[in-house]
């Protein structure tokens, strides 16, 4: 089983999505049942926060003084039978924007994966990397959200 703990750092979130912790279980049982990720005992946090902490985490840990949508800080730790992954921060407001073009769902859903992907060990520094990270996002994505 794939677990997050979620943390709410800002109470805008709640307009868009009602109960981040079930939001979060549907989707990691979802991703529980792929082939690829059966069997996984990972657990990883997710914080929901805003422009103003993402630029703060940001400045702090990668030296850039400027806000993102998501940032990754990868932690493997063994507790157990359950391995830590370590921790995702996301915007809200670069999330929000982006909703404008699609839905607020959709857009979360890619950025959490795109940082589920970094704790697991992806990058996207080279373009042959990008090209298999991408494709891997992609995928997973469309499995989550396949109607059933």
């Amino acid at each position: 089983m794939i677990k997050a703990n979620i943390i709410l750092d800002k109470k805008i979130w709640s307009k868009k999505i009602k109960k981040p912790e079930i939001y979060f279980k549907n989707k990691l049982n979802k991703l529980s049942k792929l082939n690829n990720f059966k069997n996984k005992n990972q657990e990883f946090t997710v914080l929901l926060t805003n422009n103003k902490i993402m630029k703060d985490l940001n400045l702090k840990f990668r030296n850039k003084n400027k806000s993102t949508d998501v940032l990754s800080f990868p932690l493997k730790i063994k507790r157990k039978k359950m391995m830590y992954l370590g921790d995702i921060a996301i915007s809200f407001e670069i999330i929000n924007k982006r909703a404008r073009l699609s839905s607020f769902d959709h857009e979360l859903d890619k950025i959490w994966i795109h940082g589920y992907l970094h704790l697991l060990g992806y990058d996207h520094r080279k373009n042959k990397d990008y090209k298999v990270m991408t494709k891997r996002e992609n995928l997973i994505f469309k499995k989550l959200n396949k109607v059933n």
